[in-house]
């Protein structure tokens, strides 16, 4: 795994091994970038699964303001700091070790852009995002990018819309916006 794109092009991320995660194709991780480059710089970031942190990472190679990494296993945890230290960038980001609901119940940040790319299994994020909405955790014009395969997601979610559908073999990608904001490509 690499970084695609921003100041850390080319620098290889650690933990596409980590046990129980499933790293993102770089094709789809491009592709994503690709849709929502613009929001990026300056912008706060909570990547709820981030597994070796590749999201994350590359967010703050394109300017993000401030990362959340959070993830429930240990070994990514570590991955990550290792990650962020061998870039140099731990600055930008806040690291928390924790169960995906006790994040969301304990974090106090507005966000302008959430990743969901839960395990596949636990089919979470229809609840996810509509805990975003009930605890206020986005901005006004926040994109929340989801990855899954078996899921069911609906069109709308409260106040969040689906704005962006991609699909890449088996897996999904839906970018949802909150009604009346930005609009891409």
């Amino acid at each position: 795994m690499k970084v695609i794109s921003g100041i850390l092009k080319g620098r290889k991320i650690k933990g596409y091994n980590i046990v129980g995660t499933r790293p993102t194709m770089d094709r789809v991780k491009e592709s994503i970038f690709s849709m929502i480059q613009d929001k990026i710089k300056d912008s706060i970031v909570l990547d709820l699964f981030a597994g070796s942190g590749t999201y994350g990472i590359e967010c703050i190679s394109n300017y993000a303001k401030l990362v959340y990494f959070n993830d429930h296993n240990k070994e990514s945890i570590k991955v990550i700091k290792s990650n962020l230290e061998k870039f140099n960038i731990r600055d930008k980001s806040i690291i928390t070790n924790l169960d995906y609901l006790k994040c969301l119940n304990t974090i106090n940040q507005r966000f302008d852009l959430v990743f969901l790319d839960p395990p596949y299994k636990l089919h979470v994020i229809s609840d996810i995002l509509n805990k975003l909405q009930t605890n206020n955790l986005l901005n006004q014009d926040a994109l929340v990018i989801c990855e899954f395969q078996d899921d069911k997601l609906n069109d709308n979610y409260l106040n969040l819309v689906k704005i962006k559908e991609k699909k890449y073999g088996e897996k999904y990608v839906y970018i949802y916006k909150l009604k009346g904001f930005y609009e891409i490509k």
